[in-house]
């Protein structure tokens, strides 16, 4: 049986929809809820070396990468260590879902150049207010990778042997 009421999408939001469930943060929206999305997404072109942000500016924007690749980097002292390298389906700054926070670490593109869907906070927070099952999809998406970070935490720590003290990680102060 056809629905004739089912809401029909362009061929454009068909394939940016398919790009969004790519990700893991989006990977579980219907369709409808993430048409909730794709107007608060903006698409900017980055070159090389360029700085998408640096650690300790303010969070307000979640970045997806559609072509290209990123570098977030940690810095100390003068050096930058590469985390790790994002590309195509990746998501970033990604503690943009949560208010009041600063960025951890900085992001610079790698390749010739990249294409960056941008998402600012404003317009998740205000998504999420009016639409508590797309957060909580996305909350919980978010909550799985936080998790896998801890678990590489911990085992790296393990393999390490202990080079840095673990016990700092729970004993640090949130920032107020």
């Amino acid at each position: 049986m056809i629905n004739l009421f089912k809401k029909t999408y362009t061929k454009d939001e068909t394939k940016l929809f398919d790009f969004l469930k790519e990700t893991k943060y989006f990977g579980k929206l219907t369709e409808e809820e993430l048409a909730n999305i794709a107007p608060h997404m903006y698409l900017r072109n980055y070159k090389e070396n360029e700085v998408v942000f640096f650690r300790d500016d303010p969070s307000h924007a979640l970045y997806l990468v559609k072509k290209g690749m990123v570098a977030l980097t940690f810095d100390i002292k003068n050096e930058f260590i590469n985390l790790r390298s994002v590309k195509r389906g990746h998501v970033f700054g990604d503690n943009s879902l949560l208010e009041n926070t600063k960025r951890i670490y900085n992001s610079v593109v790698e390749s010739e150049e990249a294409e960056l869907y941008v998402i600012p906070q404003i317009n998740l927070l205000q998504i999420f207010g009016e639409n508590p099952t797309i957060k909580a999809k996305v909350m919980t998406a978010f909550a799985e990778v936080y998790n896998a970070y801890n678990i590489n935490l911990f085992n790296s720590y393990r393999t390490s042997f202990g080079f840095f003290d673990l016990r700092m990680v729970y004993s640090q102060k949130s920032e107020e």
